[in-house]
């Protein structure tokens, strides 16, 4: 550091001229006073000192400050700072004004050379750093390099930016570009990429569920985000790890989004892997979005599904039969009929009471309750609490059937009341019937979902809805409680609410609850035997109980909400477990160890709800898409559950994204630097070269204010006083 010192005076002409004067008229009072005396040598130094004092104040009114420049020895700092992302591979960059286009990250390269800077090293220190790379960064960050320039680098005189603007992490840049305008710190900001997206077709999501049964048709969505000016029809493909293919053309509309959905049925029990992809448009620019994986596990289960019901009637016989001939479903049958003398007569699928305790009733992953209520030989109010714990705690599902007997309305004024989708009427308990058949008719939330889906395609389903047998009865429903999805309405009959919702359903605790408002399904084996009498109730016992059955061990139970994670979303971990006795724990330490795609391990602690299922719930938020392997374990119990989760949802960071100039713009603006287009990088190298020298830094000692000039006046008056009065002047 090299150090100038110097004293100066804050004088204009008049304090100047004053100061002469009084000086010289001080003077010459002092001589003749020291006259008068006889030249007396005490008289003398009193004088003098009368003198001194005058002088030290005529200096003082002058301001004379002491004056220290400070100028470092080593050059001032340049930080290059290079944008490193993802989003800077996308290749939409002219170059020299031709047709061929190179990569963002081509485009800065000679920034990250030490040669382009060389004309600058005699004057300045050149620190070239990228951000936004390694495996762990997953988004753009501009606040936080900017701001670590302003704070960790010495003597910093200017700063280059080379980014395509597209920050989704971290504060505003504006924030760290106020921070060097307050140090007089430009920025020069050389933006990367075309501010408008190029023509292209993306592949947005993949959605594959979890798992899967063998056999079973599995559908799995997708969405297509498009650029191009105009529509195209394409084929999708989706591809498994053992080489089966399934193909479906699809029609994506331009300049938005499309999501279909493709069916795949695995034969074999194991884990796959999934892609889908479409092959590149004659006009598509980037091909690197053309593609997604997602793993999926197939499995060999047997559902365990409970129906209780009083009289056999039509709806239960034919619901009885469809699923006690589905290989994936073990069926428990209870059957309070009046004519009995007692329960859990006929074939082996019957019990002879409802499952008493929650080890019993924990069992089972659906349950049906058809036309039965609360009273003597049926249901009690600690049944339906029971069944109200299992879904709401264990994730089951519940199918109301209501019956002409209307014994369902006793169940309203238990617990199982909160369950309920619908508003029924207590007027009329025994429903609805009619001579002419009736008709359902599907709501818009009934045409997507996967309950309704009695066809491969949406057109041939809702031909099948409208051609499918009617029903001649129907229960008393109002209207649809809030949060209830509906899913088909009566066709002819509304009330002040709307269509009478007869299809509902709803999320309630960690389980599903659905309400068939008619017992009339039987009736669509007409001319075609079980095809969508089968398919319908099977699709409803695995709907129900598909989350459930995410993952499951001999004393363990494993699920997640939502059912399709999305990145960055919270997902609440929720597990079921079992002392070795099979009861509930009630109280225990459950942990739960996850593996991120990238290898990171992060580790979640459970917390008990505190009540008898034996239910914890931790809460999770993934940052990272793809898979996570998770491993639950359990300390009371020694029992442990391997699982795996499946992140959904776009990087934050990906390929071909519009680059986002006007934020660089505005860094630029703020700090009173320039933008520089990357085909002109030699004006970065000008630019810096122009700038002035920095100025020195300045420190000011006011010496008429400071308090050692004070007491020195102070002590000089003093020693004039008291030497007047050695004199005898006083």
């Amino acid at each position: 550091m090299n150090t100038a010192r110097s004293l100066t005076f804050l004088f204009t002409s008049w304090s100047l001229a004053a100061s002469v004067v009084i000086v010289l008229l001080t003077t010459l009072l002092s001589f003749f006073a020291w006259r008068r005396t006889g030249y007396r040598r005490d008289y003398g130094c009193l004088e003098l000192l009368r003198l001194s004092i005058v002088v030290l104040t005529v200096l003082l009114f002058n301001q004379p400050e002491w004056v220290e420049e400070f100028r470092p020895k080593e050059k001032p700092s340049v930080v290059v700072l290079t944008d490193a992302s993802r989003s800077m591979d996308t290749q939409d960059v002219s170059e020299n004004g031709s047709t061929a286009r190179i990569t963002r990250r081509q485009s800065i390269a000679p920034l990250n050379e030490r040669k382009f800077w060389t004309s600058l090293e005699d004057k300045h220190q050149v620190v070239i750093q990228a951000f936004a790379q390694g495996a762990d960064v997953k988004g753009s960050d501009l606040y936080a390099p900017l701001a670590q320039a302003a704070q960790q680098t010495q003597n910093l005189r200017a700063v280059v930016l080379a980014s395509d603007g597209d920050w989704n992490e971290g504060k505003p840049p504006v924030d760290a570009a106020a921070a060097l305008r307050l140090k007089g710190v430009p920025v020069f900001v050389v933006p990367s990429g075309s501010p408008v997206r190029l023509p292209d077709l993306e592949l947005l999501s993949f959605d594959a569920p979890t798992f899967g049964l063998v056999g079973k048709s599995v559908r799995i969505p997708f969405t297509i985000e498009s650029t191009l000016p105009r529509e195209v029809t394409l084929p999708v493909t989706l591809k498994t790890s053992d080489g089966d293919e399934v193909t479906k053309e699809v029609r994506i509309a331009a300049m938005g989004r499309t999501t279909d959905w493709l069916s795949w049925k695995s034969k074999d029990v194991k884990d796959y892997t999934l892609t889908l992809e479409f092959p590149k448009q004659a006009d598509e620019l980037l091909t690197e979005n053309n593609k997604l994986s997602s793993p999926i596990s197939i499995r060999q289960e047997k559902l365990r599904v409970l129906i209780v019901e009083s009289i056999p009637r039509w709806e239960y016989r034919y619901l009885r039969n469809a699923l006690s001939r589905d290989p994936g479903v073990n069926l428990s049958c209870l059957l309070y009929h009046p004519g009995l003398s007692k329960s859990g007569s006929g074939n082996k699928d019957y019990i002879k009471q409802f499952p008493g305790g929650l080890d019993e009733l924990g069992k089972y992953d659906v349950v049906f309750l058809g036309d039965v209520g609360v009273e003597s030989g049926q249901l009690t109010a600690e049944d339906c609490r029971l069944l109200k714990g299992l879904v709401e705690h264990q994730a089951s599902g519940l199918v109301f059937m209501p019956g002409w007997q209307g014994k369902q309305m006793s169940l309203l004024e238990t617990e199982l009341a909160d369950l309920y989708p619908v508003m029924l009427d207590p007027s009329q308990p025994g429903g609805w019937g009619s001579r002419s058949a009736c008709q359902f008719e599907l709501t818009e939330s009934g045409r997507r979902s996967l309950l309704t889906r009695l066809a491969d395609t949406q057109e041939d389903n809702l031909d099948v809805w409208e051609n499918l047998p009617g029903f001649q009865w129907y229960a008393a429903v109002t209207r649809a409680k809030v949060g209830s999805e509906i899913l088909a309405v009566h066709r002819e009959m509304s009330n002040q609410h709307g269509r009478l919702p007869l299809l509902a359903s709803r999320t309630f605790g960690a389980g599903k609850v659905l309400f068939m408002g008619t017992d009339g399904a039987w009736r669509w084996r007409k001319g075609v035997e079980d095809k969508y009498h089968y398919r319908f109730w099977g699709q409803v016992v695995r709907w129900m109980a598909y989350q459930r059955n995410m993952a499951k061990g001999e004393s363990m139970r494993l699920y997640y909400s939502p059912e399709q994670p999305q990145i960055r979303q919270t997902v609440v971990l929720k597990a079921n477990v079992m002392e070795k006795t099979g009861e509930p724990l009630a109280v225990g330490d459950v942990v739960a160890r996850i593996v991120a795609p990238s290898g990171k391990q992060q580790t979640v602690r459970f917390q008990s709800t505190g009540d008898e299922w034996g239910e914890f719930t931790s809460p999770f938020t993934p940052v990272e898409s793809g898979r996570h392997d998770l491993t639950l374990s359990c300390q009371q119990t020694s029992g442990s559950l391997n699982a795996a989760i499946f992140v959904q949802g776009v990087e934050v960071e990906r390929l071909g994204r519009a680059a986002r100039p006007e934020v660089l713009a505005e860094i630029a603006r703020m700090t009173q630097g320039k933008v520089i287009e990357p085909g002109q990088l030699k004006q970065v190298l000008q630019s810096l070269a122009e700038l002035p020298e920095p100025a020195p830094e300045i420190r000011r000692l006011q010496l008429w204010s400071h308090p050692v000039t004070i007491g020195l006046m102070i002590t000089l008056l003093a020693l004039f006083w008291v030497g007047r009065k050695v004199v005898g002047l006083i």
